[in-house]
């Protein structure tokens, strides 16, 4: 049975203990592959809207003002395409287009204050009764945030005061490291996770996040590695939903070089060949990984003793390297193991070890779950070939 997440109406929430504890709700029924910046209004047609699934995304996220009619023709685009739609904003009294079936929600706001919080939580549990199954969808500040910006000492208290306070159906936020020899910041990105990990697994709800996909500001252009490497370092924490920045290239000085997955006049970049190779492989995955539930991210690197850091975890031991591991569970018992080279610029050759010798792989190719096939069977061992970035999927049945 596929896992899903049922977030519950505010007013049933005030009369419940915990989250998820209703029937009705938000209710995500496909891994999230997203990105900012849809389309503008003069390019709301059937092409555009191919070219997005073609793509490989699942979920268009509004950004652009509409109005009615617009946010309409993009449901009905995003119908024909099998994508869902959060609307760039909520609906007012006399408009309909929430309840169509491509729509997911509404943007409430973007990176809000501790400040905000009250307000928005108070217009979302008025759009919750009038609309239950449709999500207000709230993202927040980075770790690098400032004091000021988030309201809160600590960016701990800054999430830990928005699950009070909003209570939301998705926990989202964005963060965009540097990946330099002189400024590497994916130690942060990845405490970022944790976090939303910690607090989305406390509140039974999943989490997606935005990473960066285009040079802007003081940002370089990522390498595809570099794409992937944020994509699967934030599957190693249980993301439910990974956001691209940007789709469209947005206009402003930050932005004068374009370089999103469409550059400013809607011409497709290299990023989109890069980003449909990517999205191929999690919409095989997805259904997979909706049914996850995180037990544990782990790290070998260097002269670390992998089998004292993986003691008691599915996978047993792994040669000297750089990996980043998620290790979950399944509501049927099964383990799960996401092995990642945690390097961006080297692809890896691991030898590996598995509790079990009844390990399945997902295949990256079409989803299918077959026996994991050594990659090099003249050498001893299990050996598996992993490209800068790139990450595996292994199912193993409990003992």
């Amino acid at each position: 049975m596929r896992k899903t997440y049922r977030i519950i109406a505010a007013a049933v929430l005030a009369c419940c203990v915990q989250f998820g504890a209703a029937a009705e709700g938000f209710e995500q029924d496909r891994f999230a592959i997203g990105f900012w910046v849809d389309p503008p209004a003069d390019q709301l047609t059937p092409k555009r809207y191919e070219e997005i699934a073609d793509a490989g995304f699942s979920v268009v996220i509004g950004m652009h003002p509409r109005s009615e009619e617009e946010i309409e023709r993009q449901l009905r685009l995003c119908k024909r395409n099998g994508l869902k739609l959060i609307a760039s904003r909520p609906p007012s009294d006399d408009e309909r287009w929430a309840n169509h079936a491509a729509c997911w929600g509404y943007t409430l706001r973007d990176e809000p204050s501790l400040g905000d919080f009250a307000a928005l939580a108070e217009r979302a549990d008025a759009l919750r009764r009038r609309y239950p199954d449709r999500l207000p969808y709230v993202n927040l500040f980075p770790t690098y945030a400032s004091a000021e910006q988030l309201g809160t000492e600590t960016y701990e208290e800054h999430v830990r005061q928005f699950m009070e306070i909003y209570r939301p159906e998705v926990l989202s936020m964005d963060h965009y490291p540097y990946m330099t020899p002189e400024s590497d910041t994916r130690d942060d990105y990845c405490e970022n996770l944790a976090v939303m990990r910690a607090h989305a697994m406390e509140a039974g709800v999943p989490f997606w996040n935005f990473f960066n996909i285009m040079p802007f500001g003081p940002h370089l252009d990522p390498t595809e590695a570099q794409v992937r490497w944020q994509v699967n370092a934030s599957l190693c924490y249980g993301a439910k939903g990974v956001l691209y920045f940007c789709y469209w290239s947005p206009r402003g000085d930050d932005f004068a070089k374009g370089g999103a997955i469409l550059n400013a006049v809607g011409t497709r970049t290299r990023h989109y060949d890069e980003a449909q190779r990517i999205n191929h492989v999690l919409q095989q995955w997805g259904p997979t990984l909706m049914r996850l539930t995180s037990d544990a991210v782990l790290q070998v690197s260097g002269g670390d003793k992998a089998i004292d850091v993986l003691a008691g975890q599915p996978l047993a031991n792994i040669s000297e390297g750089n990996y980043r591991i998620g290790i979950f569970h399944t509501d049927d018992g099964t383990r799960a193991v996401l092995l990642m080279n945690d390097d961006y610029a080297y692809a890896a050759w691991p030898t590996v070890e598995f509790e079990s010798d009844a390990v399945q792989e997902v295949s990256p190719r079409d989803g299918a779950i077959a026996p994991v096939q050594d990659n090099s069977p003249d050498m001893p061992g299990l050996q598996l070939s992993l490209d800068a970035g790139a990450a595996r999927l292994f199912l193993l049945k409990s003992r």
